[in-house]
């Protein structure tokens, strides 16, 4: 085998499913294998019945940053059992198994939802494709692709102006990017902290950025930081727990809230992630993304 390339074992992993269920916006399929940058490294990912292949450019002595993004060593049956044994979590847990929560970078995934905010996953895409080419290091491509580039720095986005980020396609987002990466290299933020904090004292750190409310605060510490207990609700999700779970009667934001926080257990993000994919791609009611 290349330098390069590795197998990587999986069991009861759906590459398509977890990449494409709106936690992270810098992959695209091709041919059946999917294509992104982790870090610094372009990644050429195609699944196979028990493994994932894997092409990046150049030799490489270590995976574990790529086993620890895709998070392959959860045991996602012992999360599954965790679900409530009610009609609606069994019905999405069927529909998308094979589901993982990835682990990302904080910065990376912090940046994107800021820039997520009131945009569909196609647009939230483009931004960020946007964003890489302007911004980030250009990276060795692999072969067939196009070139491919890092995700900006917060010293490189704090370098810019707001009019050069909104040439990015995020408009009014770009006050909160720049405010945060601003905030970072400053010392005035500290990355690392959320992942040391309980949940409720990490949520509040990350609201303190500009353009971070509760949902986009939920979703970082899901993504990036393990919180697997954050449940982040936007649109989709709660929609989808006003169909599934209240058909008959309008139930109050504050409502969704706490039925979200108290009924899905210890992985009530992994939860989450289930019912959104399943309403976004396989539940027949659904609306147009």
């Amino acid at each position: 085998m290349a330098p390069g390339q590795t197998t990587l074992p999986v069991r009861d992993y759906d590459l398509a499913a977890t990449l494409d269920s709106g936690q992270v916006f810098g992959w695209r399929e091709r041919s059946g294998s999917w294509t992104g940058v982790i870090g610094c490294r372009p990644v050429r990912l195609t699944p196979t019945l028990d493994a994932i292949e894997v092409e990046t450019p150049g030799p490489v002595t270590q995976w574990d940053w790529l086993a620890g993004f895709l998070q392959t060593e959860v045991r996602l049956e012992s999360i599954l059992q965790t679900f409530p044994d009610d009609p609606p979590m069994r019905r999405a847990a069927a529909a998308c198994r094979g589901l993982r929560v990835l682990r990302q970078d904080p910065w990376e995934c912090l940046a994107s939802f800021i820039l997520s905010s009131t945009k569909q996953i196609v647009q939230i895409r483009q931004i960020v494709a946007l964003l890489r080419e302007r911004f980030g290091d250009p990276l060795a491509a692999l072969a067939g692709e196009p070139p491919a580039f890092s995700f900006p720095s917060p010293e490189q986005i704090a370098s810019a102006t707001e009019s050069q980020l909104r040439e990015c396609k995020m408009g009014f987002r770009a006050p909160s990017l720049l405010a945060a990466a601003r905030m970072i290299t400053d010392g005035h933020f500290d990355l690392q902290r959320p992942a040391h904090l309980p949940r409720l004292e990490a949520r509040g750190e990350l609201m303190r950025l500009r353009g971070v409310g509760p949902k986009i605060a939920d979703c970082v510490l899901l993504f990036a930081y393990g919180h697997d207990s954050a449940f982040p609700v936007d649109v989709w999700v709660a929609r989808a727990l006003q169909q599934l779970y209240f058909p008959r009667r309008r139930a109050t934001e504050k409502r969704l809230q706490k039925f979200a926080e108290t009924h899905f257990g210890p992985h009530a993000g992994y939860a989450q992630q289930y019912l959104f994919h399943y309403m976004r791609t396989k539940n027949p009611q659904r609306a147009a993304d």
